[in-house]
């Protein structure tokens, strides 16, 4: 994580406004929340220092140059990406995220499993996926991974003695009560709405877009990779906002930018309704886990004693990685069938496993090898 890595420099060691304990606490909550990780680490840092207001401000900077990015990169596409030449453009790309997928996975599974229970559910994740798919199958999986983990992984040893004490202090503090109170009724009522959609509202409309991004956030446990799976079944298959050809251009076009992976729902949104359908998207996948942050900071010692909370995660990762890695598959399916497509996506693997390249250059290096070979 770079950014993180700067930003502790930056704000402990040069102007030392926080600690390393502090960006710590960030990073490990960071993992406990659904959404992506150093955007999080940004909201935490920021409301440490002002407040919520400055967490959504800090965040907006960060992620604004990468908005711009993706939606140029969206307006160029759609209006010359018919071109032989930006055809083949993205011809290289399509193996190229693929090496990247499975790269990310292997990485994930290497910090994450740690016994065959873990082996086991990741592997049936990625067998239901390829085998049934849809969007519910989708849910079932993380939602199930999470119960079990509750059961399967839970140690009551582990669970600190003063968990709940301080689980009776916030209920008690009435202020606090209110706001959680409010902010759970809102959250469930737009995962709801996500969950069954509403007749009344269009499939193509601001309100169904922002509702869309907002429950695929809420689901985004491991950081915006899982994000890949999760949109492609949705805006893809189940609402057919974009073809699989697109949806991996916008894939390729976030990988390309300074920002997080996410920044990608920025293509679906403009390509639905313009550039505020991209505002609306971009914001609706990013709200909730900032939010969700702001109010994690003020408990984040309940969640790192809580051995129950610790469980389900440790249940609902080991399906994470099982979902990355059906994607690289599903995605892998529509590779060109060319002997350029072989050498771009084994050597994406290469300078990844053996130099660690940066993603940010293996995308455009893969274009202008696709241009060139294809």
């Amino acid at each position: 994580m770079p950014v993180v890595a700067m930003m502790q420099n930056i704000m402990v060691e040069r102007h030392k406004l926080l600690s390393n304990e502090d960006i710590l606490d960030g990073i490990s909550l960071s993992t406990l929340l659904p959404g992506p990780n150093v955007v999080m680490v940004v909201a935490y840092v920021a409301y440490h220092l002002r407040g919520g207001i400055g967490a959504f401000v800090s965040v907006l900077a960060f992620m604004l140059p990468a908005f711009l990015l993706v939606v140029s990169l969206t307006i160029a596409y759609l209006k010359w990406g018919q071109l032989p030449m930006i055809n083949k453009l993205f011809l290289g790309f399509v193996p190229a995220v693929s090496a990247i997928i499975i790269y990310s996975a292997w990485n994930f599974a290497r910090k994450t499993i740690t016994n065959k229970i873990e082996i086991f559910l990741g592997i049936t994740a990625a067998c239901l996926l390829l085998g049934i798919g849809g969007f519910y199958i989708t849910l079932f999986v993380i939602f199930s991974s999470g119960i079990l983990g509750w059961f399967i992984f839970h140690n009551s040893q582990t669970e600190k003695a003063d968990t709940n004490s301080e689980v009776q202090q916030l209920i008690l503090n009435k202020i606090f009560s209110i706001k959680f109170l409010l902010t759970v009724i809102f959250f469930v009522s737009l995962f709801i709405a996500f969950v069954i959609p509403l007749p009344i509202i269009e499939q193509n409309s601001l309100a169904h877009i922002a509702i869309t991004f907002f429950g695929i956030s809420l689901l985004l446990f491991g950081g915006g990779l899982v994000s890949i799976p999760l949109i492609q079944e949705i805006v893809v298959y189940t609402l057919g906002w974009v073809t699989q050809a697109e949806f991996i251009t916008a894939i390729a076009m976030g990988q390309m930018t300074p920002g997080p992976i996410m920044i990608s729902v920025a293509f679906i949104g403009y390509k639905i309704q313009g550039f505020l359908g991209a505002v609306i998207a971009s914001i609706a996948i990013f709200f909730p886990p900032i939010l969700l942050m702001i109010i994690a900071s003020k408990v984040h010692k309940l969640l790192k004693k809580s051995a129950r909370i610790q469980a389900a995660l440790k249940g609902i990762r080991a399906v994470v990685v099982g979902i990355i890695f059906s994607t690289a598959i599903i995605i892998g399916q529509n590779v060109a069938i060319h002997w350029a497509s072989l050498v771009i996506f084994i050597m994406a693997l290469i300078v990844m496993f053996r130099w660690h390249i940066n993603v940010v250059w293996i995308i455009p290096v893969s274009g202008i090898f696709g241009l060139l070979f294809y």
